[in-house]
Protein backbone atom coordinates (compact mmCIF):
# COMPACT_ATOMS: atom_id res chain seq x y z
CA UNK A 1 0.00 0.00 0.00
CA UNK A 2 1.20 3.47 -0.85
CA UNK A 3 0.10 6.90 0.29
CA UNK A 4 -1.50 7.65 -3.09
CA UNK A 5 -3.67 4.52 -3.02
CA UNK A 6 -6.76 6.66 -2.35
CA UNK A 7 -7.50 8.85 -5.41
CA UNK A 8 -8.07 12.55 -4.86
CA UNK A 9 -11.62 12.22 -6.21
CA UNK A 10 -12.39 9.59 -3.58
CA UNK A 11 -11.17 11.91 -0.83
CA UNK A 12 -13.32 14.72 -2.21
CA UNK A 13 -16.32 12.38 -2.27
CA UNK A 14 -15.75 11.21 1.32
CA UNK A 15 -15.45 14.79 2.55
CA UNK A 16 -18.76 15.58 0.91
CA UNK A 17 -20.29 12.44 2.45
CA UNK A 18 -19.10 13.66 5.85
CA UNK A 19 -20.82 17.00 5.27
CA UNK A 20 -24.00 15.23 4.16
CA UNK A 21 -24.03 13.06 7.30
CA UNK A 22 -23.56 16.06 9.57
CA UNK A 23 -26.43 17.85 7.83
CA UNK A 24 -28.69 14.80 8.24
CA UNK A 25 -29.18 13.82 11.90
CA UNK A 26 -32.70 12.58 11.08
CA UNK A 27 -34.50 11.26 8.01
CA UNK A 28 -36.34 14.58 7.77
CA UNK A 29 -33.09 16.51 7.73
CA UNK A 30 -31.73 14.09 5.12
CA UNK A 31 -34.72 14.67 2.86
CA UNK A 32 -34.38 18.44 3.29
CA UNK A 33 -30.67 18.25 2.44
CA UNK A 34 -31.45 16.18 -0.67
CA UNK A 35 -33.94 18.84 -1.76
CA UNK A 36 -31.50 21.67 -1.02
CA UNK A 37 -28.75 20.09 -3.07
CA UNK A 38 -31.12 19.16 -5.90
CA UNK A 39 -32.55 22.66 -6.16
CA UNK A 40 -29.05 24.12 -6.03
CA UNK A 41 -28.17 21.86 -8.99
CA UNK A 42 -31.12 23.18 -11.00
CA UNK A 43 -33.96 20.80 -10.11
CA UNK A 44 -37.48 22.16 -9.79
CA UNK A 45 -39.21 21.46 -6.46
CA UNK A 46 -42.60 19.77 -6.83
CA UNK A 47 -45.38 19.56 -4.26
CA UNK A 48 -47.54 16.46 -4.11
CA UNK A 49 -50.55 18.64 -3.30
CA UNK A 50 -50.25 20.65 -6.51
CA UNK A 51 -50.41 19.91 -10.23
CA UNK A 52 -47.09 18.85 -11.77
CA UNK A 53 -45.75 20.42 -14.93
CA UNK A 54 -43.20 17.87 -16.16
CA UNK A 55 -41.51 18.20 -19.54
CA UNK A 56 -38.84 16.19 -21.39
CA UNK A 57 -35.39 17.44 -20.48
CA UNK A 58 -36.55 18.64 -17.07
CA UNK A 59 -35.10 17.86 -13.63
CA UNK A 60 -37.24 17.67 -10.50
CA UNK A 61 -37.31 16.83 -6.79
CA UNK A 62 -40.24 15.91 -4.54
CA UNK A 63 -40.37 15.05 -0.82
CA UNK A 64 -42.78 13.03 1.28
CA UNK A 65 -41.97 13.30 4.99
CA UNK A 66 -38.48 11.77 5.41
CA UNK A 67 -38.32 10.42 1.85
CA UNK A 68 -37.23 12.08 -1.37
CA UNK A 69 -37.22 11.43 -5.12
CA UNK A 70 -35.04 13.26 -7.63
CA UNK A 71 -35.52 12.59 -11.33
CA UNK A 72 -34.39 13.76 -14.74
CA UNK A 73 -36.08 13.17 -18.10
CA UNK A 74 -34.14 12.81 -21.35
CA UNK A 75 -35.04 15.22 -24.15
CA UNK A 76 -36.70 12.40 -26.08
CA UNK A 77 -38.80 11.13 -23.15
CA UNK A 78 -42.09 9.62 -24.27
CA UNK A 79 -44.96 7.51 -22.92
CA UNK A 80 -43.01 4.24 -23.13
CA UNK A 81 -39.63 5.58 -21.91
CA UNK A 82 -38.38 3.24 -19.16
CA UNK A 83 -37.11 4.27 -15.73
CA UNK A 84 -33.69 3.69 -14.24
CA UNK A 85 -34.00 4.03 -10.47
CA UNK A 86 -31.39 4.06 -7.72
CA UNK A 87 -33.01 3.42 -4.34
CA UNK A 88 -31.72 3.81 -0.77
CA UNK A 89 -33.06 4.78 2.66
CA UNK A 90 -32.71 7.83 4.87
CA UNK A 91 -33.29 6.35 8.34
CA UNK A 92 -30.82 4.64 10.67
CA UNK A 93 -31.28 2.39 13.72
CA UNK A 94 -31.22 4.16 17.07
CA UNK A 95 -33.75 5.72 19.43
CA UNK A 96 -36.89 7.85 19.19
CA UNK A 97 -38.33 10.24 21.75
CA UNK A 98 -41.40 8.88 23.58
CA UNK A 99 -44.57 10.77 24.53
CA UNK A 100 -44.33 12.43 27.95
CA UNK A 101 -40.57 12.29 27.41
CA UNK A 102 -39.21 14.24 30.38
CA UNK A 103 -38.44 12.17 33.48
CA UNK A 104 -36.65 12.92 36.73
CA UNK A 105 -34.36 10.16 37.97
CA UNK A 106 -32.60 9.30 41.23
CA UNK A 107 -29.80 11.63 42.19
CA UNK A 108 -31.50 14.63 40.63
CA UNK A 109 -30.71 13.56 37.08
CA UNK A 110 -32.88 14.87 34.28
CA UNK A 111 -33.65 11.97 31.96
CA UNK A 112 -35.60 11.25 28.78
CA UNK A 113 -37.90 8.43 27.75
CA UNK A 114 -36.62 6.84 24.55
CA UNK A 115 -38.04 4.05 22.42
CA UNK A 116 -35.68 1.73 20.54
CA UNK A 117 -35.93 2.30 16.78
CA UNK A 118 -34.96 -0.68 14.63
CA UNK A 119 -32.08 -2.89 15.70
CA UNK A 120 -29.20 -0.75 16.99
CA UNK A 121 -26.14 -2.15 18.75
CA UNK A 122 -27.21 -0.74 22.10
CA UNK A 123 -23.79 -0.77 23.74
CA UNK A 124 -22.35 1.44 20.96
CA UNK A 125 -24.61 4.30 22.07
CA UNK A 126 -23.21 4.41 25.60
CA UNK A 127 -21.01 7.27 26.78
CA UNK A 128 -21.43 9.39 23.66
CA UNK A 129 -22.55 12.99 23.39
CA UNK A 130 -25.85 12.73 21.55
CA UNK A 131 -28.40 15.13 20.11
CA UNK A 132 -32.12 15.16 19.44
CA UNK A 133 -33.22 15.88 15.87
CA UNK A 134 -36.32 15.63 13.74
CA UNK A 135 -39.51 17.56 13.16
CA UNK A 136 -42.12 19.36 15.26
CA UNK A 137 -45.58 20.00 13.87
CA UNK A 138 -47.64 22.80 15.41
CA UNK A 139 -51.35 22.64 16.15
CA UNK A 140 -51.83 24.71 13.00
CA UNK A 141 -50.01 22.10 10.89
CA UNK A 142 -46.73 23.96 10.33
CA UNK A 143 -43.63 21.74 10.28
CA UNK A 144 -40.33 22.80 11.84
CA UNK A 145 -37.05 20.93 11.58
CA UNK A 146 -35.13 21.02 14.83
CA UNK A 147 -31.84 19.74 16.22
CA UNK A 148 -30.26 20.38 19.60
CA UNK A 149 -26.57 19.75 19.19
CA UNK A 150 -24.83 17.88 22.01
CA UNK A 151 -27.46 17.50 24.72
CA UNK A 152 -27.65 14.00 26.19
CA UNK A 153 -25.66 10.92 27.10
CA UNK A 154 -26.48 7.32 28.06
CA UNK A 155 -24.02 6.59 30.88
CA UNK A 156 -22.59 3.13 31.34
CA UNK A 157 -22.33 1.62 34.82
CA UNK A 158 -18.79 1.86 36.23
CA UNK A 159 -16.77 -1.36 36.30
CA UNK A 160 -16.50 -1.02 40.10
CA UNK A 161 -20.27 -1.58 40.29
CA UNK A 162 -20.31 -4.39 37.71
CA UNK A 163 -17.14 -6.38 38.38
CA UNK A 164 -17.98 -9.20 35.98
CA UNK A 165 -18.78 -7.10 32.94
CA UNK A 166 -15.51 -7.77 31.10
CA UNK A 167 -15.75 -11.53 31.63
CA UNK A 168 -19.50 -12.10 31.52
CA UNK A 169 -20.41 -9.51 28.92
CA UNK A 170 -22.60 -6.44 29.06
CA UNK A 171 -26.35 -6.98 29.29
CA UNK A 172 -28.60 -3.98 28.72
CA UNK A 173 -32.30 -3.79 29.52
CA UNK A 174 -33.87 -1.76 26.71
CA UNK A 175 -36.16 0.07 29.11
CA UNK A 176 -34.06 0.64 32.22
CA UNK A 177 -30.56 1.05 30.83
CA UNK A 178 -31.05 3.23 27.74
CA UNK A 179 -32.52 6.34 29.36
CA UNK A 180 -30.11 9.24 28.86
CA UNK A 181 -29.22 12.11 31.17
CA UNK A 182 -29.40 15.68 29.90
CA UNK A 183 -29.11 17.77 33.05
CA UNK A 184 -29.15 17.70 36.83
CA UNK A 185 -30.94 19.80 39.43
CA UNK A 186 -34.44 20.88 40.33
CA UNK A 187 -37.12 19.13 38.25
CA UNK A 188 -39.09 22.33 37.62
CA UNK A 189 -36.55 23.38 35.00
CA UNK A 190 -36.56 20.04 33.18
CA UNK A 191 -38.87 20.10 30.15
CA UNK A 192 -37.43 18.75 26.91
CA UNK A 193 -40.41 19.91 24.85
CA UNK A 194 -39.82 23.48 25.96
CA UNK A 195 -36.16 23.11 25.04
CA UNK A 196 -37.06 21.77 21.58
CA UNK A 197 -39.71 24.45 21.05
CA UNK A 198 -37.22 27.18 21.91
CA UNK A 199 -34.81 25.86 19.31
CA UNK A 200 -37.61 25.74 16.72
CA UNK A 201 -38.67 29.30 17.57
CA UNK A 202 -42.19 28.34 18.67
CA UNK A 203 -44.15 28.11 21.93
CA UNK A 204 -44.20 24.68 23.59
CA UNK A 205 -47.96 24.97 24.04
CA UNK A 206 -48.29 25.08 20.24
CA UNK A 207 -46.66 21.66 19.72
CA UNK A 208 -49.21 19.35 18.14
CA UNK A 209 -46.89 16.40 17.45
CA UNK A 210 -43.28 15.47 16.93
CA UNK A 211 -41.01 12.86 15.36
CA UNK A 212 -37.69 13.21 17.18
CA UNK A 213 -34.78 10.76 17.02
CA UNK A 214 -31.37 10.54 18.68
CA UNK A 215 -28.16 11.05 16.70
CA UNK A 216 -24.47 10.86 17.55
CA UNK A 217 -22.76 14.25 17.37
CA UNK A 218 -19.20 13.04 16.71
CA UNK A 219 -18.00 14.22 13.31
CA UNK A 220 -17.08 11.66 10.62
CA UNK A 221 -13.36 11.13 10.26
CA UNK A 222 -10.85 9.49 7.94
CA UNK A 223 -8.19 7.50 9.75
CA UNK A 224 -5.67 4.68 9.31
CA UNK A 225 -2.03 4.63 8.27
CA UNK A 226 -2.78 6.27 4.94
CA UNK A 227 -6.14 7.76 5.96
CA UNK A 228 -7.77 5.04 3.89
CA UNK A 229 -10.52 4.21 6.40
CA UNK A 230 -13.60 6.25 7.31
CA UNK A 231 -15.69 6.21 10.50
CA UNK A 232 -19.08 7.87 10.79
CA UNK A 233 -22.51 7.57 12.26
CA UNK A 234 -25.46 6.69 10.02
CA UNK A 235 -23.45 5.14 7.17
CA UNK A 236 -26.38 2.71 7.11
CA UNK A 237 -27.72 4.13 4.92
CA UNK A 238 -26.70 7.74 4.32
CA UNK A 239 -23.67 6.34 2.49
CA UNK A 240 -25.90 4.96 -0.28
CA UNK A 241 -28.23 7.96 -0.12
CA UNK A 242 -25.34 10.35 -0.70
CA UNK A 243 -23.77 8.20 -3.42
CA UNK A 244 -27.08 7.94 -5.26
CA UNK A 245 -27.79 11.65 -4.98
CA UNK A 246 -24.34 12.60 -6.29
CA UNK A 247 -24.75 10.17 -9.19
CA UNK A 248 -28.23 11.46 -10.00
CA UNK A 249 -27.20 15.11 -10.03
CA UNK A 250 -24.26 14.33 -12.31
CA UNK A 251 -26.15 11.96 -14.64
CA UNK A 252 -27.20 12.77 -18.17
CA UNK A 253 -29.81 10.14 -19.02
CA UNK A 254 -29.84 9.09 -22.65
CA UNK A 255 -32.72 6.64 -23.18
CA UNK A 256 -34.39 6.29 -19.77
CA UNK A 257 -35.81 8.52 -17.03
CA UNK A 258 -33.12 8.65 -14.34
CA UNK A 259 -34.36 8.67 -10.75
CA UNK A 260 -32.85 8.59 -7.29
CA UNK A 261 -35.26 7.75 -4.46
CA UNK A 262 -34.46 7.37 -0.75
CA UNK A 263 -37.11 6.15 1.67
CA UNK A 264 -37.77 6.43 5.38
CA UNK A 265 -38.54 3.55 7.79
CA UNK A 266 -36.44 0.80 6.14
CA UNK A 267 -34.97 -0.13 9.50
CA UNK A 268 -38.45 -0.99 10.82
CA UNK A 269 -39.84 -2.78 7.78
CA UNK A 270 -40.65 0.03 5.31
CA UNK A 271 -44.43 -0.23 5.95
CA UNK A 272 -45.43 3.45 6.02
CA UNK A 273 -46.69 6.16 3.68
CA UNK A 274 -43.10 7.23 3.09
CA UNK A 275 -41.48 3.79 3.26
CA UNK A 276 -40.54 1.60 0.30
CA UNK A 277 -43.53 -0.65 1.01
CA UNK A 278 -45.82 2.38 0.77
CA UNK A 279 -47.08 4.13 -2.37
CA UNK A 280 -44.58 7.00 -2.64
CA UNK A 281 -42.43 5.64 -5.47
CA UNK A 282 -45.41 4.33 -7.41
CA UNK A 283 -47.21 7.65 -7.02
CA UNK A 284 -44.24 9.54 -8.45
CA UNK A 285 -43.79 7.10 -11.34
CA UNK A 286 -47.49 7.25 -12.22
CA UNK A 287 -47.52 11.05 -12.25
CA UNK A 288 -44.45 11.16 -14.50
CA UNK A 289 -46.05 8.62 -16.84
CA UNK A 290 -49.29 10.59 -16.91
CA UNK A 291 -47.39 13.77 -17.80
CA UNK A 292 -45.89 11.93 -20.77
CA UNK A 293 -49.31 10.77 -21.94
CA UNK A 294 -48.94 7.14 -20.89
CA UNK A 295 -51.95 4.91 -20.44
CA UNK A 296 -51.96 1.48 -18.81
CA UNK A 297 -50.45 -0.19 -21.90
CA UNK A 298 -47.60 2.30 -22.30
CA UNK A 299 -46.87 2.32 -18.56
CA UNK A 300 -46.65 -1.48 -18.46
CA UNK A 301 -44.21 -1.42 -21.36
CA UNK A 302 -42.10 1.24 -19.62
CA UNK A 303 -42.01 -0.70 -16.33
CA UNK A 304 -41.09 -3.92 -18.14
CA UNK A 305 -37.98 -2.24 -19.58
CA UNK A 306 -37.05 -0.45 -16.33
CA UNK A 307 -34.31 -1.22 -13.81
CA UNK A 308 -34.06 -0.55 -10.08
CA UNK A 309 -30.73 -0.55 -8.23
CA UNK A 310 -31.40 -1.03 -4.50
CA UNK A 311 -28.36 0.11 -2.53
CA UNK A 312 -27.69 -0.58 1.14
CA UNK A 313 -24.57 -1.35 3.13
CA UNK A 314 -23.37 -4.94 3.60
CA UNK A 315 -20.92 -6.84 5.77
CA UNK A 316 -17.20 -6.70 5.10
CA UNK A 317 -15.18 -9.66 6.35
CA UNK A 318 -14.62 -9.06 10.06
CA UNK A 319 -11.00 -9.87 10.97
CA UNK A 320 -11.93 -11.02 14.48
CA UNK A 321 -14.91 -13.15 13.42
CA UNK A 322 -14.07 -14.62 9.99
CA UNK A 323 -16.09 -17.76 10.75
CA UNK A 324 -19.32 -15.71 10.63
CA UNK A 325 -18.93 -15.14 6.87
CA UNK A 326 -19.16 -17.33 3.79
CA UNK A 327 -15.81 -19.15 3.46
CA UNK A 328 -15.46 -18.43 -0.27
CA UNK A 329 -17.26 -15.14 -1.00
CA UNK A 330 -15.33 -12.64 1.11
CA UNK A 331 -16.03 -8.97 0.34
CA UNK A 332 -13.23 -6.76 1.61
CA UNK A 333 -13.13 -3.08 2.45
CA UNK A 334 -11.59 -1.17 -0.45
CA UNK A 335 -12.52 -3.89 -2.93
CA UNK A 336 -15.38 -1.98 -4.50
CA UNK A 337 -19.17 -2.19 -4.19
CA UNK A 338 -20.83 -5.51 -3.51
CA UNK A 339 -23.47 -7.37 -5.49
CA UNK A 340 -25.87 -8.90 -2.95
CA UNK A 341 -27.18 -12.37 -3.71
CA UNK A 342 -29.60 -14.55 -1.76
CA UNK A 343 -31.28 -17.77 -2.90
CA UNK A 344 -34.40 -16.98 -0.86
CA UNK A 345 -34.84 -13.54 -2.43
CA UNK A 346 -34.01 -11.58 0.69
CA UNK A 347 -32.09 -9.66 -1.94
CA UNK A 348 -33.80 -9.18 -5.31
CA UNK A 349 -30.75 -9.82 -7.52
CA UNK A 350 -31.23 -12.22 -10.44
CA UNK A 351 -29.00 -13.07 -13.41
CA UNK A 352 -30.22 -10.22 -15.61
CA UNK A 353 -29.87 -7.71 -12.77
CA UNK A 354 -26.38 -9.00 -11.95
CA UNK A 355 -25.36 -8.64 -15.60
CA UNK A 356 -26.65 -5.06 -15.73
CA UNK A 357 -24.77 -4.13 -12.56
CA UNK A 358 -21.52 -5.81 -13.63
CA UNK A 359 -21.73 -4.05 -16.99
CA UNK A 360 -22.15 -0.70 -15.24
CA UNK A 361 -19.15 -1.35 -13.00
CA UNK A 362 -17.07 -2.30 -16.04
CA UNK A 363 -18.16 0.85 -17.88
CA UNK A 364 -17.24 2.98 -14.85
CA UNK A 365 -13.92 1.11 -14.36
CA UNK A 366 -15.03 0.17 -10.85
CA UNK A 367 -14.07 -3.12 -9.15
CA UNK A 368 -16.97 -5.19 -7.84
CA UNK A 369 -17.38 -8.21 -5.57
CA UNK A 370 -20.17 -10.54 -4.51
CA UNK A 371 -21.79 -10.89 -1.11
CA UNK A 372 -23.68 -13.96 0.05
CA UNK A 373 -24.38 -14.97 3.65
CA UNK A 374 -23.00 -17.89 5.57
CA UNK A 375 -25.87 -20.43 5.58
CA UNK A 376 -25.78 -20.51 9.37
CA UNK A 377 -26.13 -16.69 9.53
CA UNK A 378 -29.33 -15.72 7.66
CA UNK A 379 -29.15 -12.25 6.12
CA UNK A 380 -31.48 -9.31 6.55
CA UNK A 381 -33.32 -7.73 3.66
CA UNK A 382 -33.58 -4.39 1.87
CA UNK A 383 -35.99 -2.21 -0.05
CA UNK A 384 -35.09 -4.23 -3.16
CA UNK A 385 -37.52 -7.15 -2.84
CA UNK A 386 -40.24 -4.74 -1.67
CA UNK A 387 -39.97 -2.55 -4.76
CA UNK A 388 -39.70 -5.52 -7.09
CA UNK A 389 -42.84 -7.02 -5.56
CA UNK A 390 -44.84 -3.77 -5.57
CA UNK A 391 -44.00 -2.63 -9.09
CA UNK A 392 -42.68 -5.63 -11.00
CA UNK A 393 -39.57 -3.67 -11.98
CA UNK A 394 -36.41 -5.75 -12.29
CA UNK A 395 -34.29 -5.05 -9.21
CA UNK A 396 -30.70 -5.74 -8.23
CA UNK A 397 -29.34 -5.31 -4.69
CA UNK A 398 -25.92 -3.74 -4.23
CA UNK A 399 -24.02 -1.82 -1.57
CA UNK A 400 -20.70 -1.15 0.13
CA UNK A 401 -18.97 -3.47 2.64
CA UNK A 402 -18.67 -1.99 6.14
CA UNK A 403 -17.79 -3.06 9.68
CA UNK A 404 -19.83 -2.33 12.83
CA UNK A 405 -23.18 -2.27 11.04
CA UNK A 406 -25.94 -0.79 13.26
CA UNK A 407 -23.37 0.69 15.60
CA UNK A 408 -23.65 4.35 16.50
CA UNK A 409 -20.41 4.70 14.52
CA UNK A 410 -19.69 2.50 11.51
CA UNK A 411 -16.61 1.91 9.37
CA UNK A 412 -15.94 1.76 5.64
CA UNK A 413 -13.02 2.23 3.25
CA UNK A 414 -12.64 5.73 1.78
CA UNK A 415 -12.66 4.50 -1.82
CA UNK A 416 -15.81 2.36 -1.71
CA UNK A 417 -18.51 5.07 -1.50
CA UNK A 418 -16.83 6.81 -4.44
CA UNK A 419 -16.72 3.55 -6.41
CA UNK A 420 -20.41 3.02 -5.65
CA UNK A 421 -21.39 6.47 -6.86
CA UNK A 422 -19.42 6.07 -10.09
CA UNK A 423 -21.15 2.77 -10.84
CA UNK A 424 -24.54 4.32 -10.07
CA UNK A 425 -23.73 7.16 -12.46
CA UNK A 426 -22.98 4.64 -15.22
CA UNK A 427 -26.39 3.01 -14.62
CA UNK A 428 -28.29 6.31 -14.56
CA UNK A 429 -26.65 7.49 -17.77
CA UNK A 430 -28.12 4.60 -19.76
Amino acid sequence: MTADRVPADARTHIEDLAAFVMASPSSYHAAAEIARRAEEAGCTRLSEAEAWEITPGGRYVVLRDGSAAVFALPEAAAATTPFTIVGAHTDSPGFKLKPKPTTYGPGGWWQLGLEVYGGPLLNSWLDRELELAGRIVTLGGDEHLVRTGSLLRIPQLAVHLDRGVNNDGLTLDKQRHTQPVWGVGEPESADILQALAARAGIDAADIGGYDIVVADTQEPRAFGHFQELFASGRLDNLLSTHAGLVAQLEATPARSIAMFASFDHEEIGSASRSGAAGPFLEDVLLRISAALGAGAEERARAFAASLHISSDVGHAIHPNYPERHDPVNKPVAGGGPILKINANQRYATDAHGAAAWNAACEAADVPTQEFVSNNAMPCGSTIGPITATRLGIRTVDVGVPILSMHSARELTAVVDPWYLSRAMRAVLDR
